[in-house]
This record gives C-alpha cells, structure tokens and sequence, in this order.
C-alpha cells in the first residue's frame, strides 16, 4: 500500500486499506464487489492476549477479545443503568435465596452446539470448582447449587440472600462457554461461543484475528473481520491510527490526546467510567505492612494534580469505590487523607523509612508506566525511595498474583459497576493471593463486604458499602490514584462501536461506511 496518501484524501481511501494491501490506491467505488472487503477493521493493543476462555482470564486485554466471542446471561443498559436479558429472557426471585432464570430459546454456540440450561450448570460448575483456579471464581462463590429445572430453566441456590446476583451475571468473565468445545480443546487457544464474533487465527505469534458469526442469533455483525495487532508503543500505534494500518484504539495516554484531537481523519469518544486506578501495597512485607509508612504514601501523593494532566481522561477522587459506582458516597471523600508533603517526610524521617528501599512494579502499558514515574518522584520526594520495575502484561498480572513486588499501580475495571464487586475480590481475605493482590486481611472489613452482599435491601447494601469503603481510606490497604475515563479514538469510517463505561466495547453493530 502506498505511504503517501494525503490526510484530506484518508477518509476516502482507508475503506480499501485492506482489500487493496500491497496495491496502489485508485479511484475504485465503495459500493459492490467491494463492499465486503471494507467490512474488516484492525484494532491497535499495546500488550499481548493473555488467553482466550473468559473461566481463565481477567484481565482487561483478553476481554478486550473474549467480549466479542462470548456472552453473558445478562448485561447493563448504559443508558439507564438497568439490567437486562441477554442469553437468559429474565429472572424470579421467589424467595431471598433463589433465583430462576428463564433462558432464551434458539441460541447455538459457533460449534454448533446447542445453548441451553445444561451449558449454565457446566460453566457455572467449571468457574465454582477450585480445580479451576478461575480467577474470578468469587464472582460466583455466593452460589451453593447449580440445578437444571429443563432446557431453558436454570435454578441457582443461595446458603443466603446475595444482592449483587444479577450485576455479578453481567460480568465478562461469567460468560457461558461451550461445554462440548471445552472438554475437546483448550479455550485459552481455541475460543468457542455464544458471540457475534468468532476465533479464526493467532498471526505472528501475538495477533488475534476474529471473524463475524454468520449464524450468530441476533444476526450476523456488519464487520467481516477484526484483527487485534500488537503495537507495543502507543505513539506508533497513534501514527498507524493516522495512516490508515489501524482504524481505532483505546487507552490513549493525556500527553498523546493534543496529537489524537488533531487528526482530521479521526473521532474521539469520552465517557466517565467505572475503572479505579490505584496503589497496592504488599502487606505480607515491610515497611508495607506498616500502618505509618502506607500514610506516609498517602500524603506524598498529589493526586489532583496528576488528575488536571490527564486532559479530562480521570476523575479526582480518593474514593476507592468511585463515582460511578453503585454504592458511592460523596461525604467518604472527607475520609480520605490529602496530599500534605510536609507531613509525608515528617512520618518518613521518624520512622526511618528513608533509609529502606522499596520497588514500584508497573505493567508496561503507556498508562501504567506514567503512573509508576510521576508517583515515584512524588515518593522520592517525600524521602521514600523507590526503584521503578516494568513487567510484560502478562507477567506482570502473574507477579501481582503471586505477591512478587512491594508497592505496585493496579487497576480494576468494575465491569459489574456494583462497589460489593469491588471490594470483595480485591480486598476480601477470601481472595488473598488471587485478586486480591495484596494479601490483605481485616475481619472487619470482611464482615462488612459479606454484609453488602448478603442483603437484597439496596439502601442497607449502600450504608454497608459506606462504611467499608471509608475503613480501606483509614487503614490504606490501597491508594486510590483517580478514577477513569473511558474513551477511544476511531477512524471516521468506523462508526456504531458501543463504548461503555466500564471501558469495554462492542463491535456487533459497528460497520465501516
């Protein structure tokens, strides 16, 4: 393909930047024999897929994927919040600790394979069962049985009421697999199921190339083909953004928007979001486990100015459970220690904690990194000194795992938009050395987060939520850094892509025109 197309002829030509690869661009129409081979679409990651099975994930690159393939029983309505049906037609409730849901009917997997109740239990029984190791397995831990009524009627029992049962059914990694393709192949490497999308090939070791589901149950997507290409730098993936060899990526950094808002061939789209960005500290290793040297962070840190740079890409507030989460309370925000130097060096000289050296672990992601630095030289500022480490995706999410570092910048989707499903697997002891990176444990805290959940009085639920959420700004077992902003830059050709709050996105009804 030539280089030298001019910006002005760009949105024009990029509708045949696939089909004509490796030919000169010319004047050929967009409509006819053309029309399928506009269809295909490359996004830009800067990290590798960790794995390809929603049971084995959870981290937001491979959703990025599995999202696309799979589905869930139920999703979030952005637009009012409410959850509804997606696989399943709807769920009753006819007692506390019993909820039958009702599925739809006519739904086949991309093998072939029916959807139905048995597929439930089988995922459902996979995700439960510790053999699995699934990394959000608590998503589902509240559930004692599994039982198929019929085809289309699953029963799902309860020891006690568990409120956040529908918002923890929309969650990507609760999404149903095919039980036939699972016990004959490894869904990390070969992904089968219920989405309008499906696995066609891995290039060049990292790639993802997904192709559209002709006989996908609500109708086959508009796109004929998505390809995930790695681009390991953003600053190249932005310059392929404006040639052409990509047409959309996310997670753009705030140094990087100026060049991005400038593209005339290029849309961008922001939506404050329910992701929490923020610092863990390893609390099986000192000083970490040292309540002074966590609040001697917590005042080294100037988080709202590192928010204003972010070009309107974060949200200031040192909530852990954010503003767009259910359970926030905007009086917790007085909870929270400030940004205060002096008292910063002042704990860290009486403690001798200037005399230690300690590690920030930060996965090499564009945003990560410019956490892990400009932190850094707030903490060195306070007298605190600490050694930047950068870890491949996912390596990094397996030294996080396995409590490989001291203090590290992490963050968390909140795709279930429910603050319960915040603290439960990143803070709950239960979760100690899985999600919750940390290791940290409080009965009190415990209580509290079981409390949240096991009500379906919502007003109860929130008051709970308060007061968890203002004992983890008191006892810091995390930092709350900001708050995200979800956003994405398209080429104009590119329209319908559904980009939610939590940062996740659909290509069902996108399209290139």
């Amino acid at each position: 393909m030539k280089k030298n197309f001019s910006a002005k002829l760009l949105s024009v030509l990029l509708v045949f930047a696939f089909a004509l690869a490796g030919c000169s661009g010319n004047s050929a129409s967009n409509s006819g024999g053309k029309a399928d081979a506009s269809q295909e679409v490359t996004y830009a990651t800067t990290s590798k897929v960790v794995g390809l099975s929603p049971i084995m994930t959870n981290d937001s690159v491979s959703s990025a994927v599995n999202e696309q393939i799979y589905e869930t029983l139920f999703y979030r309505d952005t637009k009012t919040n409410e959850i509804k049906g997606l696989l399943a037609e709807k769920a009753e409730t006819p007692d506390p600790n019993t909820w039958v849901i009702t599925l739809k009917k006519g739904i086949k997997f991309q093998d072939g394979t029916e959807f139905n109740a048995d597929a439930v239990k089988y995922t459902f029984d996979k995700i439960k069962d510790p053999k699995t190791a699934a990394p959000r397995a608590s998503l589902l831990e509240p559930i004692k049985s599994i039982e198929v009524k019929d085809e289309q009627t699953v029963v799902l029992k309860t020891a006690k009421p568990y409120g956040p049962m529908l918002a923890a059914l929309t969650h990507s990694n609760a999404a149903i697999v095919s039980p036939t393709a699972d016990k004959k192949q490894d869904l990390m490497k070969d992904p089968v199921g219920t989405g309008p999308f499906k696995f066609k090939a891995k290039e060049n070791g990292e790639d993802i190339v997904l192709e559209a589901n002709k006989d996908y149950w609500q109708g086959a997507p508009k796109l004929k083909k998505v390809t995930y290409k790695v681009v390991p730098e953003i600053t190249t993936a932005v310059s392929m953004l404006q040639t052409g060899k990509v047409n959309f990526l996310d997670g753009v950094t705030s140094e990087l928007m100026p060049r991005v808002e400038k593209l005339k061939n290029v849309s961008i789209e922001k939506k404050k979001g329910t992701p929490v960005y923020y610092m863990a500290f390893n609390m099986e290793k000192a000083p970490m486990n040292n309540p002074e040297f966590r609040k001697a962070v917590a005042y080294a840190l100037d988080t709202k100015s590192y928010v204003k740079k972010l070009r309107g890409l974060g949200v200031d507030s040192r909530s852990f459970i954010g503003p767009e989460l259910f359970g926030y309370d905007p009086s917790s925000e007085q909870k929270a220690i400030q940004y205060d130097p002096a008292k910063a060096k002042e704990i860290v000289k009486a403690n001798g904690f200037d005399k230690q050296q300690v590690t920030l672990l930060a996965a090499n992601t564009a945003s990560y990194m410019n956490m892990a630095e400009v932190f850094q030289a707030q903490l060195e500022e306070a007298g605190i000194k600490a050694k930047i480490e950068t870890l491949e995706w996912g390596t990094y999410l397996e030294a996080t795992q396995n409590g490989k570092f001291d203090i590290t910048v992490a963050g968390w989707s909140n795709v279930t938009g429910d603050g319960s499903e915040l603290l439960y697997p990143r803070l709950h002891s239960a979760n100690s050395g899985s999600t919750n990176i940390g290791r940290y444990k409080n009965p009190e805290l415990d209580k509290l987060i079981e409390a949240s959940r096991s009500t379906v009085d919502q007003d109860e639920r929130k008051a709970l939520l308060k007061q968890a959420n203002e004992l983890v700004l008191t006892d810091l077992p995390v930092i709350p850094l900001y708050h995200g902003v979800a956003s994405m830059a398209t080429d104009k050709s590119l329209q319908g892509i559904n980009l939610e709050p939590t940062g996740q996105w659909t290509l069902y009804k996108a399209e290139r025109k």
